[in-house]
């Protein structure tokens, strides 16, 4: 038999100057995918003219999306985080590498490292439902390491 429940994943990120010492992040919104990690490809076909197979493979980044509750305590640092790195003018950006590791319930992990904020909300926007939306962040990393699960 397989389980495959989400509840109880976790996230935890460490961006090497804003938060050094990292924070865990559970508070994931509830209008959206709490984390999306998309499909990435690994290698490229073509034919040529012949009609033989060629391919290539190019190293790409890993992208993950948060998706988070406005105004928690995981928003706020993320928006510290993304504020630090955002570059404007008369304004130096920290240059965070970020660093995260998911926790699933089965015990397995998925560490994400070499990375970088490269978009997020710069302030919340209200929903015509009356409620504030839940906030976005994406990044992109270089490094995946995963361990098994029970």
């Amino acid at each position: 038999m397989y389980d495959t429940s989400a509840t109880g994943i976790a996230l935890r990120c460490v961006a090497s100057q804003s938060f050094p010492g990292g924070f865990t992040i559970t508070a994931f919104a509830d209008d959206a995918d709490p984390f999306d990690v998309p499909a990435i490809d690994i290698a490229t076909a073509a034919m040529n003219v012949n009609g033989d197979l060629v391919t290539f493979s190019a190293p790409t980044p890993i992208s993950i999306t948060l998706n988070v509750i406005p105004d928690s305590e995981e928003d706020q640092n993320l928006a510290v985080i993304f504020e630090a790195n955002r570059p404007a003018k008369n304004k130096r950006h920290v240059g965070d590498v970020i660093t995260m590791v998911a926790t699933y319930p089965n015990g397995a992990t998925v560490s994400l490292s070499e990375g970088k904020m490269t978009n997020g909300v710069p302030a919340s926007s209200p929903a015509s439902a009356g409620r504030i939306k839940s906030k976005a962040y994406a990044f992109a990393f270089q490094n995946l390491a995963r361990t098994r699960g029970a």
